[in-house]
This record gives structure tokens, C-alpha cells and sequence, in this order.
């Protein structure tokens, strides 16, 4: 693609590069000029514009953002994402529904360093989206690009993006009763993990209240109504051995991992009993505050079991905004 000024005489068929005002009426960037448009350009008494011509090979904007975010999700119901149509050299790509997002920074990489003209703009890897959620952004920043560089980007392109869609439709909430805590500590329990199951699209199938002992969790369980079982303590679990997870235990299940590299969120554990998850939430999840219990329970939601190298991972960024409520501050003063 050749850009440049030139006298108005020689630019019809050339793509006007800045917007022009003629008297009161604008003049669109974009615009691929005709004879019409120049002499009413000249009757404005512009001597010379800034136009693109496109060389043998070059692909206008519109298409090449088109083709690009096709190749990427040349599926998009089954990555679970909607196309826009592609205008001014953009595509933008919606979440079909709730879920986290997947993708191969790899690629995307690769992607962007192919020509500074090819973009892609994309949420971090496991964003929690809902239905209508942007999650990337195809733009062609000039007005062509060579097929040969469009080509290349084409070809990395396929599977670098998806939004993983939860899986599971309800859970179940075990609270327990520890010595001395306050009244309102339950309920509020209940509302926030109920606020956080609907950001998924997911139901509060049960909450059962019980003491704060490893036989009457390990007995409810079981019996725990939910595709996934939540355990929110009166009392802070401290170790893996504490009452919670040994509950877990108990009951015949497993513990997977106690302990995150998320402040606030250390004290999570997770696990399993049979084939449904058990995720043991920390104390801030009482909060409406995102903290590391957050990322672990969008996961699972959608299907995906963190490995140790996925928590470990977490703590890059794993730094959030203090929750008020905290008994504990992590920065004290004074």
C-alpha cells in the first residue's frame, strides 16, 4: 500500500485518509474517492489530499479483519463466541454466554508480530465473561495489508481463542457453626456465594448448616444437593489436616491442594469426593470482593480443574484490593 499526499486531480479510486470538511459536510475517512467526490473537494478549494492506494495483492481492511478473526474461530458456536461484522477494519468477538476465557498466547503472539498493521486485542486468559461480553478485538490498523503478511497471520490464527462455558448448573453450600462467631455471619455467607453462582448462570441448589466439627461436614456431603459442593467455615481453615479438609477426607473424598498464592484467598482448598468438586472457600469469600476463591470457582464451574502448576501461576498477579472486612489487615499501620 502506497499513503501519501497527492494533488486532488490524482486521486480518484485512492482511499481518503483523513476526513475532510466541505463547508458543513463532512467528508468520512475511509471514502474511496470518485470523480464526484474530487470535484466537490476542488470546490472546496483543497489543493492536495492524503490518500492509500493499494498495491497488486493488498486487502482492504474490512476483509482482511474478517478473514483474520475467521481463521482464528472458524467455529464460533462451538468456541462459544459471536462475530461482528467487520466495519472500519474491525472485528469485535462476543461471549455466547457466561464462562472463562481460553486462549494460546503463543499464537497471539505470534499473531501480533507478524505486521504491525494485524491486531489483536484479547482479555486475559480465564476473564470471567457473561453472554455479550467483548472478549477481543480484531483490528486492521491500515487501510490494506499485503495478502502474503494477512496469509502468515492466518495461519497461527486457528484455536488461539475461546470461551470456555460453564459446565455445571448449581452447587452446594455447607456453612458450619464455630463457637463465638457472629449472628449475621451466615447469612452473609449465603449471599455472597448465591451473587457469584448467578454471575455463572448458576443456581444455590442447598445450604445446610452444621457445627463446626469433621463429622457433621463429613455427614452432610454426601447428601449435598449441587453439581459442586462449596464449604465456607465459621472458623478459618489453617492446614490441610484442619477440620474442613479432613472432613473432606472423612467423607471418602480427596484434597487436592490447601493453599493459594492469592492475598485475600490463601486459606482455599479443593478437592473432590467421588466425581463432583469440593471447593473449601476462605473466610473473604463472605465478601463481594474478588479474591482467589473467584478464579478457582470460575474454573471449576466451566469444567477445568486447576493443576498445581495453575495455582502456582496465580500468584503473578495474584495481589488483589484488600477486603475492609478482613480481621487481619495484611498492611497494618502504625
Amino acid at each position: 500500500m502506497r499513503f501519501g499526499t497527492v494533488p486532488v486531480a490524482e486521486g480518484e479510486g485512492a482511499v481518503l485518509a483523513h476526513s475532510l470538511m466541505l463547508g458543513r459536510k463532512k467528508m468520512p475517512k475511509g471514502r474511496i474517492l470518485s470523480a464526484a467526490d474530487l470535484a466537490a473537494i476542488t470546490a472546496a478549494g483543497i489543493a492536495e489530499i492524503v490518500v492509500a492506494r493499494f498495491d497488486p495483492g493488498d486487502v482492504g481492511e474490512d476483509r482482511a479483519a474478517e478473514l483474520l478473526a475467521k481463521a482464528m474461530v472458524p467455529d464460533p458456536a462451538s468456541a462459544h463466541l459471536r462475530l461482528t461484522a467487520p466495519q472500519k477494519g474491525r472485528v469485535n468477538l462476543h461471549a455466547l454466554g457466561p464462562g472463562v476465557v481460553g486462549l494460546d498466547p503463543a499464537a497471539i503472539r505470534a499473531l501480533n508480530m507478524i505486521d504491525p498493521a494485524l491486531t489483536l486485542a484479547v482479555l486475559p486468559a480465564f476473564a470471567r465473561v457473561a453472554a455479550g461480553t467483548m472478549v477481543a478485538t480484531v483490528k486492521v490498523i491500515t487501510y490494506a495489508v499485503a495478502e502474503a503478511a494477512l496469509g502468515r497471520a492466518m495461519a497461527v490464527a486457528p484455536g488461539a481463542l475461546r470461551v470456555h462455558p460453564v459446565r455445571m448448573a448449581s452447587a452446594g453450600l455447607i456453612l458450619t457453626d464455630a463457637p463465638g462467631q457472629a449472628k449475621d455471619l451466615g447469612p452473609k455467607a449465603e449471599e455472597a456465594v448465591r451473587a457469584r453462582l448467578i454471575r455463572l448462570g448458576m443456581d444455590l441448589a442447598e445450604v445446610v448448616t452444621v457445627p463446626h466439627e469433621e463429622a457433621g461436614i463429613a455427614a452432610a456431603l454426601p447428601r449435598l444437593k449441587g453439581d459442586l459442593s462449596l464449604i465456607l467455615t465459621g472458623a478459618a481453615t489453617s492446614d490441610s489436616h484442619d477440620v474442613a479438609p479432613e472432613a473432606l477426607r472423612r467423607a471418602g473424598g480427596t484434597v487436592a491442594r490447601f493453599g493459594m498464592p492469592v492475598d485475600p484467598g490463601n486459606l482455599l482448598f479443593y478437592g473432590a469426593l467421588g466425581n463432583r468438586p469440593v471447593i473449601g472457600l476462605p473466610g473473604c469469600a463472605r465478601s463481594p470482593a474478588l479474591n482467589g476463591a473467584d478464579w478457582v470457582l470460575e474454573r471449576i464451574a466451566c469444567g477445568i480443574m486447576p493443576s498445581p502448576e495453575d495455582i502456582a501461576a496465580m500468584g503473578v498477579g495474584g495481589l488483589l484490593k484488600e477486603i475492609p472486612i478482613r480481621p487481619e489487615p495484611r498492611d497494618r499501620k502504625g
